[in-house]
């Protein structure tokens, strides 16, 4: 469909039915015109995995490894494969819109949405999102690049205003949104905050440089609810209001228009972006259609296991302690809660339900069944929050099947709708005419006898009882109007009651629904924690008695969630006191990291060898197991860097002061703020080892390059080691003496090889003009220095092996 056709179309459309376009129509729906052929199109949150328009955990989904996770491969064409997955999991649920990729920074190790941005790196998280965006969009399914721009900590995410240099703001926070328009995104979303005193759905940046400069002739779509005003959105060139039906455009954009305070011109380019994506995402007719699901559960089973393997990053191997050898295995010790309850996704508004999880304990049993003892010892309790009920602590009180009863109740307490669930976790109980209270309630069998902690999360009238005998009543205000508490991770109160082992309760919560407060409603309980003396030594007697000892560990959903950022980067609980022991029992022992972001590793030099696994997602077992048994090689490099404690660390501020948060650092974020600062990290950006070593044997690279051309850096390796591998070959840039300050060094592209043992191969980095380039305040332009640079190759930003002069020619 071409620009004059939907030209047509907008000119059949009269100003109000135009403007009801523009808000959507339910929370993941826009508005349909039937009169135009246009159909609703859904959307659904997409990071990690789709999850449709409900919070309803009998309707699953493919659960993705995290956004770092993916940040970590380092390869476009497996990004592409999981991009195409997302597009065929959004066919398979009748989704149009998916909402990913999140391309903001890791500015700060301390940012509570770490995990699910992709790098700290904008030339990395670019090409990264670049091949997620071409994977989704094959599938016939728009991508949304987001948050625009600057959103890259939670504090007060909903109205801080981001101070920032212009130059700063293009090289680094605007440059990946920029990478995601030429990969022809269909979507880019604005975000909460403000940028420079404009709230991101007001701002000059969507007209001026996104629809101006960049070309993008997409639809630019708000944050949920990030629309508060009706004329500064409308004329800064924001498109579509999300979610509807109500909304500051839906009231008063119609008299706005007629009042002339927003050009119609505004109203019709919005109306024709809408249509140019139904038309793209076949929901405009003619060529209106639904797609078909294009690939098969045990195909995406298969790919998401291959996905953890080739993200996790073999950061230390001192020993040479991995792979494992299982003929070699007659007991293992597998130690950590987060063995048998893994943390395989992020908290907040992009969570899914997974059909399944592959937890490290089942991928490790399942690899060495026939072979190995495996033995598991949880170590000391995490100190944690009572969590939801599941099936496999409750039942159904009248059916007696696995999980709960939830009833919506009536004012005077009469049931108007029933139904069993599987989670004591409801964000979206059933809504029916009439419902005034939300009742959960299970049969729970003690496992063992002492006080049990139980809670229950929402807002406004609560109660909660433990067989008729009320535990909880209480009135709690909601005070705040983000959507990610208020509807996903409302706060959870606790109460204390002693259980006898095997003696049933009967347990309900109920909670009174109130407008502006949502509905979530969380029913949930814990068991006495065992003395963690005596946990952590039996943990210590199993290591001590194993041939080898896998030791897993890392952050909750109460430290790493949307929302909120982190105040420490230390492993909750008695982590740390774990790992140590159980290092000091058996030599050879191996610890995976099972986090979205950063933490920090005091006992890094003390193990045989450590792993990070991020949040790895619902094969996380599988390919996990995969790695630490040499079916895989652990393929995948560190998108950022992780310092040795937060007090090393250089850029951690997330604190606004009087709604002003300053990006003082300029530049210098990541590694580049740790090459300014002078100072040495646990680990550099770029980092990962192998199963195998290699040489860097040659460097083929111009010694001479124009300004605005590509260069090719070719770099000859050999396989050294006696296993197949794969290398990653990065090549960084520097300007010594450059007329304006310019990071130390800094990143400008990479190329993978793969090579068996003993054999050669070449990598062929492709460095792009932009590389070169800086912004010019002055010129308000790109700029290209001439003079000379250092062109360097390595292995991460912290291990180079080669460095050569590069001179870059005077412009013509």
């Amino acid at each position: 469909m071409n620009d004059d056709m939907i030209d047509r179309l907008v000119d059949e459309l009269s100003l109000a039915r135009k403007v009801r376009l523009l808000t959507g129509d339910t929370t993941w729906r826009t508005a349909a015109e039937p009169g135009i052929g246009l159909r609703q199109m859904i959307c659904s949150d997409g990071p990690a995995g789709v999850r449709g328009e409900s919070w309803d955990e009998r309707r699953t989904a493919a659960l993705l490894p995290s956004a770092s996770a993916l940040g970590a491969l380092w390869d476009d064409d497996l990004l592409e494969e999981l991009g195409g997955l997302l597009g065929a999991e959004a066919v398979r649920k009748g989704v149009d819109v998916v909402l990913a990729p999140t391309l903001n920074l890791h500015r700060s190790p301390l940012g509570g949405r770490h995990f699910e941005c992709l790098s700290e790196d904008p030339e990395l998280t670019g090409r990264t999102g670049a091949a997620l965006i071409r994977g989704i969009q094959a599938q016939g399914v728009a991508a949304t690049a987001k948050h625009f721009v600057a959103n890259d900590s939670e504090t007060e995410r909903l109205t801080v205003d981001v101070r920032i240099r212009e130059r700063v703001l293009r090289e680094v926070y605007l440059a990946p949104f920029e990478a995601a328009v030429e990969a022809g995104v269909w979507l880019v979303m604005a975000a909460y905050n403000a940028v420079n005193g404009t709230t991101m759905t007001a701002s000059p940046l969507l007209e001026d440089v996104l629809k101006g400069e960049w070309g993008f002739d997409g639809v630019a779509v708000s944050d949920w609810a990030a629309v508060r005003t009706v004329e500064e959105p409308a004329r800064a060139a924001l498109d579509l209001a999300m979610p509807g039906p109500d909304g500051p455009w839906a009231t008063h954009l119609t008299g706005a228009v007629e009042d002339g305070r927003v050009p119609e011109k505004a109203v019709d380019d919005k109306v024709r972006r809408l249509l140019r994506l139904a038309h793209r995402v076949g929901a405009l007719a003619p060529g209106a259609s639904r797609r078909k699901p294009v690939m098969r559960t045990r195909d995406t089973r298969a790919l998401l296991r291959r996905a953890v393997a080739a993200g996790s990053v073999l950061v230390g191997n001192g020993g040479g302690v991995l792979p494992l050898d299982p003929g070699a295995l007659s007991a293992v010790a597998v130690i950590g809660a987060h063995a048998a309850t893994p943390r395989v996704q992020g908290g907040g508004s992009a969570g899914v339900h997974p059909s399944g999880v592959v937890t490290p304990l089942d991928g490790i049993r399942a690899r060495l069944r026939g072979r190995a003892r495996v033995v598991h010892v949880p170590g000391p309790a995490l100190g944690l929050p009572p969590s939801p009920l599941d099936p496999g602590r409750c039942t159904h009180p009248v059916s007696g099947a696995p999980g709960v009863l939830v009833r919506l109740l009536d004012a005077q307490g009469r049931e108007l709708h029933a139904e069993r669930r599987l989670s004591g976790r409801q964000l979206e109980p059933t809504l029916v005419p009439g419902a005034h209270t939300v009742e959960i309630s299970a049969l729970l069998e003690p496992e063992r006898t002492g006080e049990w902690r139980f809670g229950v999360a929402g807002f406004g009238r609560m109660t909660l009882s433990l067989d008729a005998q009320v535990l909880l009543d209480g009135d709690f205000p909601c005070r705040t109007d983000d959507p990610a508490v208020v509807h996903v991770d409302p706060p959870l109160h606790t109460v204390r009651a002693t259980l006898v082992s095997k003696r049933p309760v009967h347990l309900v919560a109920r909670r009174e629904l109130a407008a502006g407060t949502g509905r979530a409603t969380v029913l949930a309980a814990a068991p006495p924690e065992e003395d963690p003396a005596t946990a952590l030594a039996a943990a210590v007697d199993a290591a001590r008695q194993a041939d080898a000892a896998v030791v897993f560990v890392g952050t909750t959903e109460h430290s790493e969630t949307e929302g909120r950022d982190r105040t420490a980067l230390a492993l909750g609980g008695r982590q740390d006191d774990l790992v140590r022991a159980v290092a000091a029992a058996n030599p050879r022992t191996v610890v995976v990291v099972n986090s979205g972001g950063p933490v920090e590793l005091p006992w890094r030099e003390e193990v045989g060898a450590l792993l990070l696994g991020w949040f790895p997602g619902q094969e996380a077992g599988a390919g996990i197991a995969d790695v630490l048994f040499g079916h895989a090689e652990p393929g995948g490099r560190l998108p950022t860097t992780w310092a040795a404690s937060l007090a090393d660390a250089p850029v951690t501020d997330t604190l606004p002061i009087d709604g002003r948060l300053d990006y003082a650092e300029g530049l210098d974020i990541g590694y580049r703020a740790w090459l300014r600062a002078g100072r040495e990290p646990a680990y550099w950006f770029g980092h990962g080892l192998g199963y195998t070593t290699w040489e860097y044997e040659t460097v083929d690279a111009p010694a001479r390059v124009a300004p605005g051309s590509a260069f090719t850096v070719r770099v000859g390796l050999r396989n050294t080691g006696r296993r197949p591998g794969r290398e990653v070959v990065q090549v960084y840039l520097a300007r010594p003496g450059s007329a304006v300050r310019r990071p130390e060094r800094w990143f400008a592209g990479y190329a993978a090889v793969r090579a068996e043992a003993g054999a050669r191969a070449t990598a062929e980095v492709v460095v792009r003009p932009r590389a070169l380039r800086h912004w010019s305040e002055a010129d308000r332009a790109w700029r290209t220095e001439a003079g000379t640079y250092r062109l360097m190759v390595g292995r991460s930003a912290g291990d180079l092996r080669w460095d050569n002069p590069l001179t870059v020619t005077e412009a013509p």
